[in-house]
């Protein structure tokens, strides 16, 4: 498979040919800050229109169509409708809580879209343990929630950002395990190197039934992690109007907005990674041929391609089973999803003290 660091060596060498090396580090992380800009906003705007299409289809309708062919504009026009909404002042908040919550959130959300590895060579940041730094900055956004719906001074968002806080520390916990587990198989918390420890079968198969029960283990509690049906609790419509984001307006509503799409890229993205390889091909060990035509497929398409499969999977979950009550949501998590994920991590541990994997 070509290696796509040449990209980022060319562009290295390049600007080191004219530039000192501190201004040559700063032009980078300027270009590395405006490229994950772009591409968030473009995949945030992507979602938007791919969830449409899909509830759509499951309910037997058309879906956006007016706003260019086949409606393909409308996330673009939505988009400019929020950038252009007015930042509504309200009374008897806290100003600064209430200003900063949104972009505790996105920003929790872009650390954690900036360590996924989305090709070979193409990673901004790999580090020894680079998943475990994952897991702490999206913990972040919790905060934010938090944050959100106690400084509106308004009981429907203190109440779905409580909803949103126990839904979410609880399901991390779940989270943490399956990845624990994975981590285990691959014996490394390096992001790039669990992708190469399955250069020649995904974990998915080469775990045996730990691997298969963490991803169920790990798709659901990812769902919930990000405030999606049927554990979207937190802005119930019909009982907290929007939850924690209700008095929120403008880009600020959009920051929002985006990280919950954003969030949804990024636990497929993550789960793609544990699970699915990465950006690493199919390869079937014994069958060369089939492996060489695999490797033909470029890596950014094969890690894109693995993600939004994941993220419809976990639009289906949404479209397809009615709302939890709360006391249902926190009992799935914890007499049932966290059990089954300790005893699972123990059952993990044995099969590679003894071997069994593949």
């Amino acid at each position: 498979m070509q290696d796509l660091s040449f990209i980022t060596d060319w562009i290295h060498n390049t600007l080191r040919s004219f530039l000192p090396g501190w201004a040559t580090v700063t032009v980078e992380c300027l270009f590395i800050g405006v490229g994950l800009l772009l591409v968030y906003a473009l995949l945030a705007l992507f979602y938007i229109y791919y969830e449409r299409k899909i509830c759509a289809a499951f309910q037997c309708r058309l879906g956006p169509n007016r706003v260019g062919p086949w409606g393909l504009l409308q996330s673009f026009a939505d988009m400019f409708k929020m950038l252009i909404k007015e930042l509504i002042s309200l009374n008897h908040v806290d100003k600064f809580l209430f200003a900063l919550a949104p972009y505790l959130v996105i920003i929790a959300s872009m650390m954690a879209f900036a360590v996924l590895p989305w090709g070979n060579g193409l990673q901004v940041v790999d580090f020894n343990i680079g998943i475990f730094f994952l897991i702490a900055v999206s913990s972040i956004g919790v905060l934010g929630i938090l944050l959100a719906g106690w400084s509106s001074n308004n009981k429907f968002t203190l109440i779905g950002s409580l909803r949103s806080g126990a839904q979410m520390v609880s399901y991390e916990i779940s989270i943490g395990l399956t990845v624990v587990t994975m981590v285990c198989l691959s014996g490394t918390m390096s992001v790039g190197g669990i992708v190469q420890e399955q250069s020649d079968l995904w974990f998915i198969f080469k775990g045996h039934v730990p691997a298969l029960i963490a991803f169920v283990v790990y798709m659901i509690a990812g769902t919930a992690e990000t405030n999606r049906g049927p554990f979207d609790l937190p802005e119930a419509e019909s009982e907290l109007t929007a939850g924690y984001h209700t008095e929120y307006s403008g880009m600020h509503f959009g920051f929002f907005y985006l990280a919950e799409y954003l969030n949804l890229f990024i636990v497929s993205g993550v789960a793609s990674l544990l699970f699915l390889g990465g950006w690493m091909p199919l390869h079937i060990p014994g069958w060369e041929a089939f492996n060489h035509i695999m490797d033909y497929i470029p890596s950014v398409v094969w890690f894109i391609g693995k993600a939004v499969f994941l993220s419809f999977i976990i639009i289906w979950f949404k479209w397809t089973f009615p709302r939890l009550r709360i006391d249902q949501l926190l009992s799935l998590e914890w007499k049932y999803l966290m059990p089954i994920s300790l005893v699972n991590l123990v059952l993990m541990v044995l099969i590679i003290t003894f071997g069994w994997h593949f």
